[in-house]
């Protein structure tokens, strides 16, 4: 089992291509063990953690068995929330990118239902759903999955944490016997538990034990994905101080594209993927590794055994979808007892793959920002500062004379002062790296002077209330063993909101207190009526509406003739 590859378990060949593609070649433990009883069509009980390569562990084998020349449901795939919802079906059309005719849908609170609609009349063979909205969808009669022939719970545990453990009982219930069914859970509590009894017909157990592997002295960092990468990562290259770059990607198309932009922004930069042949990726490496070559972009798999002692920056341009593939990244740094630093850029969806890979590792990976364009100036002059600094050590008294008899010529030809001609001969050797940029964009100011003086007065009384926020009180507590991570969870969740749009949640006895946008009033009037945390209804009652509060108080002190 030491040398097992994907290519023994006799997956079909669209499969094993895609697996190529993104430097999948030997399975993760759970991979190894799930894989041989899904192909044959039994139940499954996996304990693992998240980041453990579940998806890839489920969704091969039902790929794998699944019938094309029937458009109904056949995979049904239940999971938490519609972060994991989108992720899980974002990794499924990767691994049956090369199989004609395969349908994913993607079913989550928040979605437009006529969207959902339209695509379950065309036909979906896939569904990855969250279970209140699937729920929904059974009761409306839109969903058919009279022909499911395999089911998924994803992350069962925290189903059960969330309060949606009972519409997954309600969906087992409900929709027809004699399917595979698949269940993975980080742990195993009683209720979970009583379902495996319930629904699943003698399943293989799978425990999959989270060893924690030794990291060297690493500098762990994330940057949340905003805007385009390729930007940002040219701007973190260009201030970062390093000897020599390993640049990590999901594809062997993407070492290739990366590699030819940096190429065009003059870094010494090379691609290594599993198309080249030996030949050539020995001469890469060799070139890597003596210093003619700075920055490498590679997949996993063509990175496989590479020590290279001068690299002190890796850089997860696409995080791994496992917790081991990222320990091993990192690790090609830091070796020999140096200190090392790596740099993940992390789109918001894979947060929760984030805090799983600092609780496997029990180090906190911190956030960073963007380089602004302040410290990008700073940086620019400091390198070329060091040029200049250079040739004044190679250039001679000949060199010299030539030049300056070029410079007294040119300033006669083009009628210019000594001065002028200095600073155009820099702004033509700046190319395209400036030294000179525009501000970073500020944000536009809100409020006229008047206000802003206003906010200034009475901050202190609204300081723990955010910007624009209303308040809201919820009829769930301490006592009813509530915690802000549940509520967050729920609300990110069925309203379908980035995080910025919730402020301060306080816990009380019976209840609760949130802040929320304004923004998203239209939102909350549609789906909170639905909203349930830890199987409990919850009801939203508006108790501090920040902006009118606001008003009354700026009216207040101009009659006091504060203002």
């Amino acid at each position: 089992m030491i040398n097992l590859t994907f290519t023994k378990f006799g997956l079909n060949k669209f499969l094993l291509k895609a697996l190529d593609d993104i430097g999948y070649v030997k399975p993760s433990p759970i991979q190894k063990k799930c894989i041989p009883y899904l192909l044959l069509g039994k139940d499954v009980l996996g304990i693992a953690q998240t980041g453990s390569g579940k998806t890839a562990a489920f969704m091969l084998p039902l790929l794998n068995n699944l019938n094309l020349s029937i458009k109904k449901t056949q995979i049904l795939v239940l999971t938490p929330t519609r972060e994991l919802a989108i992720q899980v079906t974002k990794e499924t059309s990767i691994f049956s990118k090369y199989i004609n005719g395969i349908s994913v849908l993607a079913l989550y609170g928040g979605q437009s239902y006529n969207i959902q609609f339209k695509r379950l009349h065309l036909g979906v063979q896939i569904i990855v759903a969250t279970p209140g909205r699937l729920l929904d969808h059974i009761q409306r009669k839109t969903v058919n999955l009279s022909k499911l022939t395999s089911l998924v719970i994803d992350e069962a545990d925290e189903m059960l944490r969330m309060g949606f453990i009972e519409d997954v009982e309600k969906i087992l219930s409900t929709i027809p016997k004699k399917y595979q069914t698949s269940l993975f859970s980080a742990t195993m509590p009683k209720r979970i538990k009583n379902i495996t009894k319930k629904f699943m017909i003698h399943p293989y157990e799978i425990f999959i034990k989270t060893d924690v592997k030794t990291v060297p002295d690493i500098n762990q960092n994330y940057w949340l994905v905003h805007g385009k990468k390729i930007n940002a990562l040219m701007k973190f290259l260009e201030t970062e101080d390093f000897n020599a770059v390993l640049i990590f990607v999901k594809t062997k198309t993407s070492t290739i594209e990366i590699a030819d932009i940096l190429k065009k922004f003059n870094y010494n930069s090379a691609a290594l993927n599993g198309d080249m042949n030996q030949n050539n990726r020995e001469q890469t490496l060799e070139k890597f590794r003596n210093g003619k070559l700075d920055i490498l972009i590679a997949t996993d798999i063509a990175a496989r055994g590479l020590d290279v002692t001068r690299i002190n920056l890796v850089i997860n341009y696409d995080l791994p979808m496992d917790i081991d593939s990222y320990i091993h990244r990192i690790g090609r740094t830091g070796r020999a007892g140096r200190q090392g630093k790596s740099l993940t850029f992390i789109e918001y969806r894979e947060k929760r793959l984030l805090k799983n890979i600092e609780r496997r590792i029990k180090c906190n990976i911190q956030e960073i920002l963007l380089p602004n364009n302040k410290i990008l100036c700073q940086k620019r002059l400091e390198n070329l500062t060091k040029k200049i600094q250079k040739e004044l050590y190679l250039i001679n008294n000949t060199d010299l004379i030539k030049y300056k008899n070029i410079i007294s010529t040119l300033i006669i030809k083009s009628n210019i002062s000594e001065e002028k001609l200095t600073i155009i001969l820099l702004k033509l050797s700046q190319n395209k790296k400036p030294l000179i940029l525009s501000p970073d964009p500020i944000k536009k100011k809100l409020y006229n002077k008047k206000l802003n003086f206003f906010k200034n007065k009475y901050i202190k009384k609204y300081k723990k209330i955010k910007k624009y926020m209303d308040t809201y009180r919820i009829n769930i507590g301490k006592n009813d063993k509530v915690e802000v991570r549940h509520i967050v969870g729920t609300i990110i969740n069925e309203f379908k909101i980035n995080s910025n749009t919730i402020g301060n949640i306080k816990l009380f006895t019976n209840y609760s207190t949130i802040e929320l946008s304004p923004t998203i009033k239209k939102i909350m009037t549609k789906y909170s009526k639905n909203i349930k945390i830890l199987n409990k209804n919850i009801n939203f009652e508006l108790i501090f509406k920040y902006q009118k509060s606001y008003k009354k108080l700026y009216s207040k002190s101009k009659k006091n003739n504060y203002i």
